[in-house]
């Protein structure tokens, strides 16, 4: 149990990290009022770090989602 409890505080930093990491992907309101559609639906892949950040962000969030419910239902049902 106290394990499961240190791997999700674990998982919780490596995604903070990960977020904070990434690059920020419109120029704020204004970007997402005029050119939020090419974002969206424009030809841009990424490539590198960015791929391996997005990537091990959407490891971590599921990760860190089903350790929190496990860890929550041990709690619950001990």
């Amino acid at each position: 149990m106290v394990a499961l409890k240190i791997i999700l505080v674990i998982f919780s930093l490596g995604l903070i990290a990960a977020v904070l990491l990434q690059k920020g992907k419109s120029a704020g309101l204004s970007g997402a009022i005029s050119g939020g559609a090419e974002h969206l639906f424009g030809k841009q892949k990424a490539r590198g770090l960015d791929l391996f950040l997005q990537r091990l962000t959407v490891v971590l969030a599921v990760g860190f989602f089903l350790l929190s419910l496990t860890v929550a239902y041990l709690v619950k049902s001990s």
